[in-house]
C-alpha cells in the first residue's frame, strides 16, 4: 500500500495496483506530465518490496544466491537476478550494502516469498532475514534536471555519481538516503529513501521545495521506460532466461556457482539465445501477448505496447526469434493485421541511457 496516500489524493491521483500494492496510476493529463518529466524533472512513489538481511554472513549468503556480485562495502549496490534451476528469472533485485545490513529491493509481490525462501536456506550461517517493506518510503526522481533537483534539496554530501551508489544526508528536517539509479526512464535518475513516518514530508518536499518537480504515477513511468527500451519484471523479465532479454548488466559471468548458472553460461558460450527483445513501431497499439508475424510465419509475441507521447505514436517491445532477418513484421489489433516494423532501441534518446537496454 502507498505510504503517502493523502498527498496522492491532494494531487487528484487515480490509483491502481502493481504486484498487489496500491500505487498512483496518474494525476490527470498524463501526456503533459510525461513531457514534463522528459523535459525537466518529475517525482513518483516507487512500489518496491523490501527485504532486510543482517548477520555476519549476510554478504556471502546473498551473493551465493544471485547472478551478480553483492558489494562488500557500505554505500554501494548492485542489480541482480534470482533464477530457478532452468535459468528462468524468479525475481529481479537491487541489493544495497547499508553497513550492518543489506537492503534488497524487489517487485512488491516478491518480497515475502523471497524472505521465506531464503530463511529456509540459512542452515548454520549467521543470517537473519525479514520483510521490511513497511519501514520505508521510496521516491524516484527522474528527468534531465534530476541532478539539479537533488542538489536543490539535499543537505550534506553531493549527489552520488556512480550507478547504484548512495549517500546519506538530510532533506529539510528528515534523514534520507539518495541512490543514483540505473536510469530506467532514459533520463537521469535518483531514488530517495526515508523512514515511512517521514514519507509524506519527504514527498511533499521533493515536489515543492527547491526546483519544482511534477508528481507522476506508474502509467507515466511505464511509458517512459518503454520509450527507453527498458524491460520490466512484470512484462518482460518474469519466467524468461536473462540471455533472451540481453540483461548483461545483471550477470557476472566470472562469478561462482548460483542456481541457474549452468543454463545461463551454456547459452552465453553458444553465442546466441533462442529469442531476443526488440522494439516495434506498430500502426496501432496491440495487446500484450499479441502474436508477431513475419509474412505467414509466427515470429514472436508483443510483451508491452502503448501510445508514447515523446514519439507521438504507438511503440511496443516484443520477444522474437533471435535469427529473424526481416524488419517488416505484422501483428493484429482487433482482428485486423497491421504493420509493425522493427525499430532501434531506445525509441527516445534522453539525458541518460537505461542500463537495462538489451545487449547481445
Amino acid at each position: 500500500m502507498t505510504v503517502v496516500e493523502d498527498i496522492h489524493a491532494a494531487h487528484d491521483a487515480t490509483f491502481t495496483e502493481r504486484g498487489g500494492r496500491r500505487v498512483a496510476a496518474h494525476y490527470g493529463r498524463p501526456e503533459r506530465v510525461h513531457r514534463a518529466v522528459r523535459n525537466v524533472v518529475g517525482v513518483m512513489e516507487m512500489g518496491y518490496g523490501v527485504v532486510e538481511v543482517v548477520g555476519d554472513d549476510r554478504v556471502e549468503f546473498v551473493d551465493n544466491a544471485l547472478t551478480n556480485r553483492v558489494p562488500a562495502e557500505d554505500g554501494h549496490g548492485v542489480y541482480a537476478l534470482l533464477l530457478d534451476p532452468q535459468g528462468a528469472i524468479e525475481t529481479d533485485i537491487y541489493v544495497y550494502n547499508a553497513g550492518e545490513k543489506l537492503l534488497c529491493f524487489t517487485p512488491p509481490q516478491q518480497a515475502a516469498p523471497l524472505a521465506e525462501g531464503w530463511a529456509k536456506k540459512t542452515f548454520i550461517q549467521d543470517v537473519d532475514i525479514r520483510v521490511a517493506t513497511d519501514d520505508f518510503g521510496v521516491f524516484g526522481v527522474h528527468g534531465p534536471k534530476a541532478t539539479e533537483k537533488i542538489a536543490s534539496v539535499l543537505t550534506g554530501p553531493g549527489s552520488p555519481d556512480e550507478p547504484l551508489s548512495f549517500v546519506r544526508g538530510t532533506l529539510g528536517d528528515w534523514g534520507v538516503t539518495v541512490v543514483r539509479t540505473d536510469d530506467l526512464t532514459g533520463e537521469e535518475g535518483y531514488e530517495v529513501i526515508c523512514a515511512a513516518e517521514d514519507a509524506e514530508d519527504v514527498f511533499d518536499a521533493l515536489i515543492n521545495h527547491g526546483l519544482n518537480a511534477a508528481p507522476f504515477g506508474y502509467e507515466t513511468y511505464e511509458n517512459l521506460t518503454l520509450e527507453a527500451g527498458t524491460p520490466l519484471f512484470d512484462t518482460e523479465l518474469e519466467g524468461n532466461v536473462p540471455n533472451v532479454l540481453g540483461l548483461r548488466n545483471a550477470l557476472d559471468f566470472e562469478k561462482g556457482c548460483y542456481v541457474g548458472q549452468e543454463v545461463v553460461s551454456k547459452i552465453e558460450n553458444q553465442g546466441r539465445p533462442s529469442r531476443k527483445l526488440v522494439g516495434l513501431r506498430p500502426e496501432a497499439v496491440p495487446e500484450a501477448g499479441a502474436a508477431v508475424f513475419d509474412g505467414d510465419s509466427h515470429a514472436g509475441e508483443i510483451t508491452r505496447a502503448s501510445d508514447c507521447p515523446t514519439i507521438d505514436g504507438p511503440a511496443a517491445l516484443a520477444l522474437v526469434e533471435y535469427g529473424l532477418d526481416s524488419e517488416e513484421l505484422t501483428t493484429r489489433v482487433d482482428g485486423e493485421e497491421i504493420d509493425a516494423d522493427i525499430a532501434a532501441l531506445p525509441f527516445v534518446e534522453g539525458s541518460a541511457q537505461s542500463r537495462r537496454l538489451p545487449q547481445y
